[in-house]
């Protein structure tokens, strides 16, 4: 009896490691059944494990270490998935109607929606994004460029001073990027003060949509920028897991595949 309990947690946690490997990401409800353990027993594996640097546990479940983030500079940014970023910006672009106060988030998918709306001069652009900016300064549609702090590696501008422009306007649609989003809902990027100007947008914005290639479902990075039950629309590209699927229809988001 002695050895049998001695040898089950790292018979548990071999397959957890199994789980974690081919999935990515991991529920307790769902290794719970798998295993046939108790939560509090799979809790304490997960604990162990996130111990060892094998895992990083997030509410509800867990996931791979290597699917915690690290931001790139922002040219090798806008080089990933680009087609796929560019078919998101069509789709977004859209959903703008004439009269329309726009929010522009920083991030190389919205980039790409800045680029489309220089034809656009029947709505009215508020962006923390110099990228974004920059596309529309030659032409396009009026454009108020929130001030704050310079975050370079973003090309943005963030923190607590953001607010006092952002407090004075409402939008009627909002389109955010981000680095992540984490099993239990929570969208997530590298730097807290960018994170700040991420989720008092949020609160200001009749219409939220998040921008985000298949590659951020599941990846986790440092500080939380809001939840997905303040989005109500995703735009994505085709190949979303059935798993995020229903984790969307769960907190009422809207798909759209492209």
């Amino acid at each position: 009896m002695g050895s049998s309990s001695k040898t089950l947690p790292v018979e548990r946690w071999n397959r957890i490691r199994e789980a974690l490997k081919t999935e990515r990401v991991v529920r307790v409800v769902d290794l719970c059944r798998r295993l046939g353990v108790s939560s509090a027993t799979l809790r304490r594996d997960l604990e162990e494990l996130e111990a060892r640097g094998e895992l990083h546990r997030v509410h509800g479940g867990a996931v791979a270490v290597d699917s915690r983030l690290d931001e790139p500079v922002f040219e090798d940014k806008a080089e990933m998935a680009a087609r796929e970023k560019h078919r998101i910006a069509e789709a977004a672009l859209r959903r703008i109607a004439s009269g329309w106060t726009v929010y522009l988030d920083g991030g190389s998918t919205v980039l790409n929606l800045a680029r489309e709306l220089r034809t656009r001069k029947d709505v009215v652009v508020v962006t923390n994004s110099l990228r974004a900016a920059m596309e529309l300064a030659g032409e396009g549609p009026r454009t108020i460029l929130v001030g704050g702090e310079l975050r370079r590696l973003s090309q943005t501008l963030v923190g607590p001073l953001t607010r006092y422009v952002l407090d004075a306007l409402q939008f009627d649609i909002a389109f955010m990027g981000t680095m992540g989003i984490s099993p239990d809902g929570t969208i997530t990027t590298t730097e807290p003060a960018e994170a700040f100007t991420k989720e008092w947008v949020l609160g200001r914005a009749h219409q939220v949509v998040l921008l985000a290639d298949r590659s951020k479902y599941g990846k986790v990075a440092f500080a939380r920028a809001g939840h997905m039950k303040d989005v109500d629309v995703v735009i994505t590209d085709r190949g979303l897991s059935a798993e995020w699927r229903r984790r969307l229809r769960t907190w009422s988001v809207q798909l759209v595949e492209v």
